[in-house]
């Protein structure tokens, strides 16, 4: 839905006010006018039949002249047959309007002793003056209206500027107190209590931000050295011949569990390093994906599964190395630990890297909420543990990279991950 601006609602508002009022102060002058213009003509028309009555009554054979403005008609006996229309002879004494081929004639009858006086007044010139003059009325008022749209966008923008300034400034503004508005350059005192708000809640963000991100980096950092720690018990123990069944099973369980919290841990680090994004370098995708594999040798040796890597290796893009490599490490975990038999295939094409296995798929409900947080597509009863550091966090280090991951699957033939990276290039 398209939103008008404040700066439009402003303008439309005078306009339609302002419109409104001179439309009424028209029309209203408008009648105003045709009400004087009928009574002055009633009173005309009076005042003059009774003085045409008054000269006949001290005359009874002389009528005054009549002028191109007013005729006069007298039929009776005495005075001889008219011919008039016959809508004029039928009616009664007083004053009439009346049209007459397509003109607006005024007629007075009245008794002249046994005849009757008929005085037929044209004021079509009049008239038509008139009709002129409210015409150029209703012009006046109809480049007013449109004087008055053009002020109104003036001056709504004038009111707006500043806001529309501040808006800008707002869109622009950075973690750090450097970036706050200042607001010695607003002028109205509305504005300036929005600018003091806006820095406010600007300065508690930043401070959040500021407390997350150390908060992230330290929980990282300390978990470096205890995972190291039971990584490296793990291996030791695993050199133990004694250890069978289901102790070693558990013992790998373990190592997978400090692997996982090792990226996870890494992942946190890289989200919450600010300029983490513009560390990027060329990079070899083939070697890349093989590097991430090589960890996963032994679980895809004790499933059968095989690997294949069919990329060029000569093709490179432009990326984070360590972001690449952790979010590589999540998705082949993923599909290694979803997958019982068949393989796991690695393609590139037109910018997409494809990475593909044979699992048993995820169900088409669950394809929507894969990236949600604390979401597993699994039934509580699956054996299945979880999934790595997450699909959410992967999906948050795209974000931060720019890069656009999607899943696409098929129950019962496999599933496979989509993941747009920079342009490619081959050295």
């Amino acid at each position: 839905m398209m939103r008008n601006s404040l700066r439009f609602k402003v303008a439309l508002f005078f306009s339609v006010l302002t419109i409104a009022l001179l439309a009424a102060q028209a029309l209203g002058v408008r009648a105003l006018a045709e009400a004087q213009e009928e009574r002055l003509i009633a009173a005309l028309i009076r005042d003059d039949m009774a003085s045409v009555l008054k000269s006949y009554q001290a005359n009874p054979a002389l009528l005054p002249p009549f002028d191109v403005r007013m005729n006069g008609y007298v039929s009776g006996a005495d005075r001889g047959s008219i011919v008039l229309p016959e809508t004029v002879r039928a009616l009664p004494f007083g004053t009439h309007e009346i049209i007459i081929d397509d003109r607006e004639i005024h007629v007075e009858i009245a008794p002249l002793g046994t005849a009757r006086l008929y005085r037929v007044y044209n004021f079509n010139i009049y008239e038509k003056h008139f009709k002129e003059v409210i015409n150029a009325l209703m012009g006046g008022t109809g480049i007013f209206a449109l004087l008055t749209i053009w002020l109104s966008f003036g001056l709504s923008g004038l009111l707006v500027r500043q806001v529309a300034g501040l808006a800008q400034q707002v869109k622009t503004l950075r973690l750090g107190e450097s970036a706050a508005i200042h607001p010695g350059k607003y002028d109205e005192t509305e504005l300036v209590g929005l600018v003091e708000a806006f820095n406010d809640y600007h300065q508690r963000m930043a401070d959040m931000m500021a407390r997350e991100k150390e908060f992230t980096g330290n929980v990282s950092h300390e978990l470096r050295t205890p995972l190291t720690t039971i990584k490296t018990g793990c291996e030791l123990l695993e050199q133990d011949t004694a250890i069978q069944g289901k102790s070693r099973t558990r013992l790998q369980q373990i190592e997978r569990a400090a692997d996982n919290m090792r990226e996870l841990a890494n992942a946190l680090l890289m989200l919450a390093r600010e300029d983490s994004a513009r560390e990027v370098e060329p990079v070899a995708v083939a070697k890349m994906i093989e590097t991430a594999l090589s960890p996963f040798a032994a679980r895809l040796a004790q499933k059968g599964l095989d690997s294949f890597i069919e990329i060029d290796g000569e093709l490179r893009i432009v990326a984070n190395r360590p972001a690449l490599a952790i979010v590589l490490s999540n998705l082949i975990d993923n599909a290694v630990r979803h997958t019982d038999h068949g393989s796991l295939r690695f393609r590139y094409a037109n910018g997409w890297l494809y990475i593909e296995d044979t699992g048993p798929g995820i169900p088409a409900h669950a394809i929507p909420h894969v990236f949600d947080r604390f979401y597993q597509a699994a039934s509580p009863d699956t054996p299945t543990p979880g999934v790595g550091i997450g699909l959410s966090i992967v999906r948050k280090l795209c974000e931060r990279y720019g890069w656009a991951i999607e899943i696409g699957s098929e129950p019962g033939k496999g599933t496979s991950v989509s993941l747009r990276l920079p342009a490619a290039s081959r050295t």
